[in-house]
């Protein structure tokens, strides 16, 4: 038995940050249904795919879940989106504020109907001057101090190269709506739950690079140096790279010893940590230049024997044949009988010893007949619901200017 078997989450979110969170809970063994509109989530068409509908993109951030299409401009759709509420114990949404009131699913009266629903709103911005602007990941990458951390290492204002801000704030989502569960099975009521990008990531960046700036009147500046460092990266050896780290005070003896320099363990820049941390720009430019010496097989066996830290430096396309993660299991395969084989990444924890098993992420509107009628909708009202209205000529999707995912805050 997984640790949410039983729970429902209805889940209106699109692209990144919404459907991750709700994955994690569907690793977690919740039923996550999610809601699209006849055009689905735009990750569906988003990077390779072998089946129209089923990108690259979507599988990676909606495994385990149920899909349900409801074109909510429809009245009957709404009505159905309703029937579907009643048997949930989280929803969850990504869009503005004042959309909502239109939809019929505004937390106020949501949460009148239905006092135990664990109602969560995932937002740019909590309310404030910045309420109801269109977050995405760039905007909030840039909004909480990361493209300036990056200019700070580097010399140059970018972006972090993932998805940093949708997939930190969705793990803040996940484990904000599980408070919220534990809360209920105290109190017997709900809740609403606010998780916005902004806040999120300015918490999560502000955790070493406050820094001096806890401190009133300041301490120092904000910017935590040993992470800052421009030398703080893999260092290259003679056929490659190492990411080495020697932390402590006996490392750094250890490793000067080593290259012959032991002098340089006394050197008052380098004595102690909050030397080190002074100093830590010069201190890893000079071991840099030390591993420069031999191969990476050497400096490997060398920081096993001093008990330093380090591990060879893994390309992403060599992950799915990493030894750890092939004995582990992390990958899971999945046979498909229209798309054939998938791999996935696996749940990354474990309960009891048992990694709990991933599915096929849900072809657009898969189970909207099977989970309306159980919501207890007549067949009248599912053939209304899944009828097509007529329209516009289908939208047009781009997957090579698809480059950027955003984290939308609107439908």
């Amino acid at each position: 038995m997984t640790p949410l078997q039983g729970l429902r989450v209805l889940d209106l979110s699109t692209v990144i940050f919404g459907p991750l969170a709700s994955q994690v809970l569907a690793d977690y063994g919740a039923e996550v249904i999610k809601v699209e509109g006849p055009e689905g989530d735009s990750t569906r068409h988003t990077g390779p795919a072998v089946e129209p509908g089923m990108a690259a993109m979507f599988l990676g951030a909606n495994r385990s879940k149920k899909s349900v299409v409801l074109d909510l401009k429809r009245p009957e759709a709404r009505e159905a989106l309703q029937a579907l509420v009643a048997t949930a114990d989280v929803f969850m949404h990504s869009m503005r504020p004042q959309k909502l009131a239109g939809l019929g699913i505004a937390p106020d009266e949501l949460r009148a109907r239905h006092p135990r629903l664990v109602y969560a709103s995932l937002l740019g911005f909590l309310p404030g001057p910045y309420a109801g602007r269109p977050a995405y990941d760039d905007v909030i990458q840039g909004m909480s101090g990361l493209a300036d951390l990056m200019e700070r290492q580097g010399g140059e204002m970018r972006y972090l190269p993932t998805i940093a801000a949708d997939k930190t704030c969705a793990h803040v989502a996940a484990h904000a709506i599980l408070a919220a569960l534990m809360q209920r099975e105290r109190t017997g009521q709900g809740a609403f739950v606010e998780i916005p990008m902004f806040e999120s990531m300015v918490g999560f960046n502000l955790v070493e690079h406050l820094y001096g700036q806890h401190f009133e009147p300041p301490l120092g500046p904000a910017g935590y140096p040993r992470v800052l460092a421009p030398w703080r990266r893999p260092c290259p050896t003679a056929d490659g790279f190492v990411a080495m780290m020697p932390y402590t005070d006996q490392h750094w003896q250890r490793f000067f010893a080593e290259v012959g320099a032991p002098e340089l363990a006394g050197d008052p820049r380098f004595a102690d940590i909050a030397a080190r941390t002074a100093h830590i720009a010069e201190l890893l430019e000079l071991a840099c230049g030390f591993t420069r010496r031999h191969d990476t097989a050497h400096w490997l066996a060398v920081c096993a024997r001093l008990e330093i830290p380090a591990a060879p430096v893994a390309r992403l396309d060599s992950l799915p044949q990493d030894p750890h993660l092939a004995q582990t299991r992390f990958f899971e395969q999945l046979e498909d009988e229209a798309m054939g084989t998938l791999r996935f990444p696996g749940v990354p924890v474990r309960f009891d010893g048992q990694r709990p098993a991933v599915a096929m992420p849900p072809r657009l509107g898969a189970h909207t007949r099977e989970l309306l009628a159980e919501a207890g909708c007549s067949p009248a009202q599912i053939d209304a619901v899944m009828t097509p209205q007529p329209s516009a000529a289908p939208r047009r999707h781009n997957n090579a200017a698809a480059t950027t995912t955003p984290t939308p805050t609107t439908p």
